[in-house]
């Protein structure tokens, strides 16, 4: 049997997703911050991909999506925040962490409709001191903005959109090739992610990737701020992001929301 190798990435979030595919023979999973894997996609290193939502407008190839199951938000997400210490519309540069295109995009939608303009934007490694030094603001995503202790105003990414559209917002899912995955290795991935959300006090407990004492801090985002369904609601979101992107350049296309199982 050919194992089908998923990219996944390292963070809290996506923990109840992958809960019972490390154990499970069908598949192979290979962890790495989300731009990479969208390459590792891109580049056919993997099967599928828990990609960021820009990339599969991004890919040459035209991916197809499992049903039911993503990484979103309906409101305030808490790892996906600008952190500043000026008035958004005194800012003049930006800090991005590149791990996610993302939530780049993300922010230069939502700071186009603030302010109105597009600040300088640097590329920097994940470091909110450090970026926030070199910049008026910072992007950060993932345990760094969960975790972020100083004293900068935060602008939560989540919580903005929302503001804006009404809508929800789904950072990533699982994308692949057409034909990637058959019947029963959707039925595997969708019992996986039933069986995290039965173990959120377990997962919370167990992660350790900001160090130990989290539990219930961790418990708390993933039951209120993050949105494991990718339903009408959520792929209305994802239209309207598309959407919204494509009109400022930051995607070449409107693709199609195409789902692995549709005949």
């Amino acid at each position: 049997m050919k194992r089908i190798r998923l990219g996944v990435v390292p963070y809290l979030n996506v923990e109840p997703i992958v809960h019972g595919l490390n154990a499970d023979p069908l598949f192979e999973v290979v962890r790495d911050v989300p731009a990479l894997v969208a390459e590792r996609l891109h580049a056919g290193e993997i099967d599928l991909g828990m990609i960021p939502s820009v990339e599969y407008a991004r890919g040459d190839c035209e991916y197809a999506i499992v049903p039911g199951i993503a990484i979103g938000s309906r409101g305030a997400v808490r790892s996906v925040e600008l952190l500043h210490e000026r008035p958004l519309g005194e800012l003049r540069s930006v800090a991005l962490d590149t791990s996610s295109r993302t939530s780049i995009a993300l922010l230069r939608i939502l700071l186009r409709e603030r302010i109105g303009r597009d600040p300088e934007y640097l590329d920097m490694p994940p470091d909110p001191a450090a970026m926030l030094k070199a910049a008026d603001a910072a992007l950060v995503i993932g345990d760094n903005a969960l975790y972020y202790d100083g004293a900068a105003e935060r602008l939560d990414l989540g919580e903005a959109w929302g503001a804006l559209t009404g809508l929800p917002f789904v950072f990533a899912f699982w994308a692949g090739r057409p034909g990637c995955v058959g019947p029963e290795a959707l039925r595997r991935l969708q019992r996986s992610l039933r069986a995290g959300l039965e173990r959120l006090g377990e997962i919370a407990a167990s992660y350790n990737g900001h160090g130990a004492g989290h539990a219930a801090e961790n418990e708390a985002y993933l039951r209120q701020s993050i949105v494991f369904d990718l339903g009408d609601a959520e792929q209305a979101g994802l239209r309207e992001f598309y959407s919204r992107a494509h009109g400022l350049g930051l995607i070449p296309r409107q693709p199609e929301l195409r789902f692995h199982g549709d005949s």
